[in-house]
């Protein structure tokens, strides 16, 4: 086979970047080694920052978002039973939607299917060679059969244990790592939102975030130990915890019901450098890994895609190099700003197992002044919405 670009990886950002270079005529192979169905099993991220609801209209894929999704003005903030809210659009000029990943992930694979994408499901033993060189090609196995395609580019977007950024040799990537000492657990219920504004909770029993995933879709997580599992937490357990982090007045409107998905995610932050090497360029999970606390995972894998599809394109239409030649360099100045936003939101709302009474005094004199200073709150606002590309 041959295409110009191959994609490794079926999720958002590789269906991202496929869809928005099909539009510009560029020939894409994306390899999924998972089935479509276990792809949109996942249940990940729903707030979306003003770049990525960009990119999803570029690509022609925002027409259900557009209408189904839940415009976000602003969040709330708590701790010690009270609350203020922080103003997006007062801040900013904009605001955040709310709109499942996994709802754009469908909306993807619809519109690559609609338009004859070339997809190929369950691959294994995915090899990219001879990245460094002008004649890069990709071997995997598929139904028993070794496959290869011939192509210019590859665009490594399978994530944290995918095969791209392992192909780039140790002597030349770095890796910079944080692990959390806690995870969230986190439940889906088929319950109205507690609030309209999602609530985000520092209280001394840990972190927790009301969220949702539309009127009757709601997602709430608690800060959890490492150790424990799902099974360790009934859904009775859950409810009452998160009524015991959240303040009192939301506590108690709180509707519950049957957790319909319920999972604990560890917390780590993570970067590789570069993301470029030769022919080869890492986007999302393959390169970084944030905390999920401000909202900045596929929004970050975004961001990627917008300044990768920008430099291919450079190179197919202009015959210049110059975007993709700075790829890595224009995509790591805006992570390390994601990583800095979700490290801190991470450090201000979570109890961490070693933090002494000093620490505890300083997390709340930092939330005070948030909640007291307007620059600040524009500060967050700007982080949050999303910084431009």
């Amino acid at each position: 086979m041959r295409a110009q670009v191959v994609i490794i990886g079926g999720g958002p950002s590789g269906l991202l970047l496929s869809q928005l270079l099909l539009r510009r005529g560029i020939d894409t192979v994306v390899l999924e080694r998972k089935t479509r169905d276990y792809v949109l099993g996942r249940i990940r991220a729903g707030v979306l920052e003003t770049g990525m609801v960009s990119l999803m209209r570029e690509a022609g894929i925002a027409d259900r978002m557009d209408r189904e999704g839940i415009i976000h003005e602003s969040t709330v903030l708590s701790f010690d039973d009270q609350e203020f809210s922080i103003n997006f659009t007062e801040h900013t000029g904009t605001h955040v939607m709310i709109y499942g990943q996994t709802e754009v992930t469908r909306d993807l694979y619809d519109a690559r299917e609609a338009a004859g994408g070339r997809i190929i499901y369950n691959v294994e033993n995915v090899v990219i060679n001879d990245a460094d060189t002008d004649k890069p090609f990709v071997t995997f196995d598929v139904g028993g059969a070794t496959q290869q395609i011939d192509c210019d580019f590859v665009a490594g977007c399978d994530g944290f244990h995918g095969v791209s950024r392992r192909t780039i040799p140790h002597g030349v990537r770095r890796e910079y790592e944080k692990v959390y000492p806690f995870g969230w657990l986190g439940i889906l219920s088929e319950t109205p939102p507690v609030n309209d504004e999602l609530i985000y909770a520092n209280s001394a029993r840990g972190f927790a975030l009301c969220s949702m995933r539309n009127a009757n879709l709601s997602r709430y997580y608690v800060q959890c130990q490492l150790e424990d599992t799902p099974d360790d937490w009934s859904d009775q357990r859950f409810w009452d915890e998160l009524r015991s982090r959240i303040p009192e007045k939301y506590a108690d409107t709180l509707i519950t019901g049957p957790s319909i998905e319920k999972s604990i995610a560890p917390l780590r932050s993570f970067v590789t450098e570069p993301m470029r090497w030769g022919r080869l360029f890492l986007c999302g999970d393959a390169a970084h890994i944030v905390p999920p606390t401000g909202a900045k995972g596929l929004n970050t894998a975004a961001s990627d895609v917008h300044y990768l599809y920008h430099g291919l394109m450079q190179y197919y239409e202009e015959a210049d190099p110059e975007g993709i030649d700075r790829y890595s360099e224009r995509a790591l100045a805006r992570v390390w700003k994601a990583e800095r936003f979700s490290w801190w939101m991470t450090t201000l709302l979570h109890r961490f197992p070693d933090q002494t009474a000093f620490d505890l005094k300083i997390q709340r004199a930092d939330l005070e002044f948030l909640r007291a200073n307007r620059e600040a709150q524009s500060v967050l606002a700007q982080n949050y919405v999303g910084l431009p590309y």
